[in-house]
């Protein structure tokens, strides 16, 4: 059993987990916990606001099944919200009643803690993530951080979920939209980085399905040799840059373009927009 397994199950063994709101980030997030094998189909509840929805889920997984938001935290341990920061509002007074003592953990964008806690009461203990889309394949990066009552132990209980499909940091909330801004919208910047990439190995002669396999696995090669040799980026890039070579004639050109102050004021734009969700 690898270390996350063995976390995952030394945490989460026999914890009843309640999901509200299955659709990608909430499948993600369930199928990692049954890969796990620690947790069983039996131990999960869900919740979507399609029935139909909810009947394939308990048809291929064979999980529980609930007909409302209520019904689905009924006696449930951990609590996942997986549902969109518009409607997130209308599913909290609908489980206040019957959330009981579980940890609540939420993965919607911009929902602070204490917005979470003030509609719940009680001393709610609350947990907010926030994974990217690459989660899906089990590849994600997530940040998670603490509401007031949450412990130690709580904070243990949603790193080993999320860990199942991502790499997670434990930070302070008040950068949690800086996380949103940088890794929850950077599988969007790097989609267009690659399409850009692509559309130029095009532009030089290359066919489309050669350009775009080359700009793909030279970005995921390039990610995982910074990760494997935890060298500084900086450093890495001057082993490929000779002088006089075709590396600095581009790299020219990128800060020519301005590439580096855009991809900040990117994340800077990102990180704005995510405190204006939360406070509106």
């Amino acid at each position: 059993m690898t270390h996350l397994l063995a976390r995952c199950a030394m945490v989460l063994q026999n914890k009843r987990i309640a999901i509200i709101g299955v659709g990608n980030m909430g499948l993600a997030l369930m199928r990692g916990m049954l890969d796990s094998e620690v947790v069983a189909p039996s131990m999960i509840t869900v919740h979507n606001r399609r029935p139909e929805r909810t009947q394939s889920l308990v048809e291929q997984y064979g999980v529980t099944g609930a007909d409302s938001n209520a019904a689905c935290v009924a006696d449930a341990d951990i609590v996942l919200i997986a549902v969109k920061p518009q409607i997130f509002d209308k599913v909290l007074p609908e489980i206040r009643d019957h959330l009981g003592q579980a940890l609540l953990i939420s993965v919607a964008a911009g929902i602070t803690c204490s917005r979470i806690e003030a509609a719940l009461g009680d001393q709610t203990r609350v947990v907010r993530a926030m994974p990217n889309t690459p989660a899906t394949i089990k590849e994600g990066a997530a940040g998670l951080c603490a509401g007031s009552f949450a412990t130690e132990a709580d904070v243990d209980l949603a790193t080993a979920i999320l860990e199942q499909i991502c790499q997670v940091v434990v930070v302070d909330e008040v950068h949690m939209d800086a996380v949103t801004g940088l890794s929850g919208s950077g599988p969007a910047y790097l989609m267009l980085i690659i399409e850009a990439f692509s559309d130029a190995g095009v532009r030089v002669g290359l066919s489309r399905e050669v350009a775009q396999a080359l700009a793909v696995q030279t970005i995921r090669g390039s990610a995982r040799l910074l990760q494997e040799t935890q060298e500084h980026p900086g450093r890495l890039r001057d082993q490929v840059t000779s002088p006089g070579g075709t590396a600095i004639a581009g790299l020219h050109a990128l800060e020519e373009g301005g590439l580096r102050t855009t991809i900040m004021n990117a994340v800077e734009a990102a990180t704005k927009r995510a405190k204006e969700l939360g406070d509106s």
